[in-house]
């Protein structure tokens, strides 16, 4: 092995120790066809689980093989995902099922819709040999400037997301995938998102957004994943990852979990940045998490983080009966979702349930337009969680080949100056502007008032939350912005 694989050099642990430390890593790594070598080494000493992304999937048959790949190396290692359906997931090229985000779920209130997409997902997830999702999100989206949670969530009232966490961790589990709710105590009460830098929710505690976590443990979620937040109500000096009041306390003693606790990312700079991924990985264990995901696909990184557990625990630093303890959970959770069912043995899902979804959260009737010219503001998708940077024009024009438009990713050098030549472009034809958490990001609002001060007859749209008088799709996922486009165009 090289340094960088390898930097461990304390006593050696007893074999099933050493095992144990190794069941509570949860690693990213490269490639799609090919796994890499210290992957192996990890896969054989017992790591428990790995995560793919966007960057290990070409296709169907292709991801397949991978799992199956994996698997061959260790039958009873955990392969998981983001999959939270709308425009967070890393399966577009593997055929994933169109759903909407979660808000527009939430939006259209019936469960059986919820159940029947969180199925689908489920179902092309053992298809392909997936069998852990980190998915549903139960934070409430109650904060106007918080920036990360917004349409991943079903809504700000607590008693309509957790009916709908209960349905879609039933359906995943009925498919024999286990979900993850996230991320504990909520990241819904903050105006900074986690992966920049650390969040604080200065809220009381018996403000805090618990109800959907107390709800998805009561129908049996067998994962939860924490948030890289500060809740000085509950621990002024930590975040939740890294606390034992909220993770051991509150968790474990107080709501009576006690199912595999993973925590959140830990590149992400909330932790990161403060404390570093190593140091991060044993605290969080001390804390009370079972597992810490490393998802970057330095698998360096992933190496690091084990040998500060290696050495935290040779030295007593940490106990040897915590790392059993989490180890404990996570071979009980892979006996029950490690191995998935052959890829011809899937049942078939609901194909249409993510469009019928889709459609019915589109409620504002929108006026009918032919020949528009399109004007789609939103930001590049976020690295860590979006699958694509799909577009209203791009759908609009599928319906409606007359139509023209506009696509804006970041803000303008002249506002002003592309205002009068998107006002040009159009000319007389109706003029939709389509707006993405306008208030997150001035530039938009900029460039859309400059349009609405041209023409006095456009068609305002938000693909985020609502937005004024905006006709809104509640979400940007490829779904969500067909079914905006056929209300726009007039497809029954």
């Amino acid at each position: 092995m090289t340094p960088t694989e390898h930097t461990y050099a304390g006593p050696a642990l007893p074999p099933d120790l050493d095992e144990a430390v190794h069941r509570c890593l949860v690693a990213g790594f490269d490639g799609t066809t090919t796994v890499p070598d210290t992957l192996k080494r990890l896969i054989d000493r017992g790591l428990g689980g790995v995560i793919l992304f966007t960057r290990n999937v070409r296709d169907a048959q292709q991801v397949r093989e991978l799992t199956d790949a994996l698997r061959d190396f260790r039958p009873d290692l955990l392969v998981a995902i983001d999959n939270e359906g709308g425009g967070i997931g890393h399966l577009v090229s593997a055929g994933a099922p169109e759903v909407p985000g979660s808000f527009a779920l939430g939006v259209v209130d019936d469960t059986r819709l919820t159940a029947l997409c969180a199925d689908a997902l489920a179902g092309h997830l053992t298809s392909l040999g997936i069998t852990a999702s980190y998915a549903p999100v139960a934070d409430l989206q109650h904060h106007p400037l918080n920036p990360i949670v917004r349409t991943r969530s079903f809504g700000a009232d607590p008693q309509l997301v957790s009916r709908h966490l209960r349905a879609w961790i039933t359906a995943t589990e009925a498919r024999g995938v286990a979900s993850c709710a996230k991320h504990f105590p909520g990241h819904g009460g903050t105006v900074t998102d986690s992966h920049h830098d650390v969040a604080v929710d200065p809220r009381a505690y018996d403000e805090l957004d618990l109800d959907p976590f107390r709800a998805a443990i009561s129908v049996g979620v067998p994962m939860l994943m924490s948030a890289h937040v500060v809740f000085p109500a509950l621990d002024p000096d930590r975040p939740a990852t890294l606390s034992p009041r909220v993770l051991s306390g509150l968790l474990r003693d107080e709501l009576g979990f006690d199912g595999v606790l993973v925590s959140d990312a830990l590149e992400m700079k909330a932790i990161a940045d403060s404390y570093g991924e190593a140091a991060g990985a044993r605290l969080a264990l001390e804390a009370g998490a079972d597992q810490v995901i490393v998802a970057v696909p330095d698998l360096g990184v992933t190496v690091g983080c084990r040998d500060a557990v290696l050495d935290a625990v040779g030295s007593g630093a940490l106990s040897m009966e915590r790392v059993q303890e989490a180890a404990g959970r996570v071979r009980r959770l892979a006996e029950r979702y490690a191995e998935p069912v052959a890829s011809d043995a899937v049942a078939r899902w609901d194909s249409g349930a993510g469009l019928e979804a889709a459609r019915r959260a589109v409620r504002t009737p929108a006026p009918h337009v032919r020949g528009a010219h399109v004007v789609d503001l939103f930001p590049p998708p976020h690295p860590a969680l979006n699958w694509g940077g799909e577009d209203l024009l791009t759908e609009v024009r599928a319906l409606d080949p007359t139509a023209t438009g506009t696509v804006v990713t970041r803000a303008p050098a002249d506002v002003a100056g592309l205002a009068a030549e998107i006002l040009r472009r159009a000319e007389d034809a109706p003029l939709v502007v389509a707006t993405y958490d306008a208030g997150l990001h001035p530039w938009q609002a900029a460039l859309r008032d400059a349009l609405l001060a041209g023409r006095t007859d456009v068609v305002r749209v938000s693909t985020g939350l609502p937005d004024g008088g905006a006709v809104c799709s509640y979400g940007r996922g490829q779904v969500n912005l067909r079914a905006m486009a056929e209300a726009l165009v007039c497809v029954a």
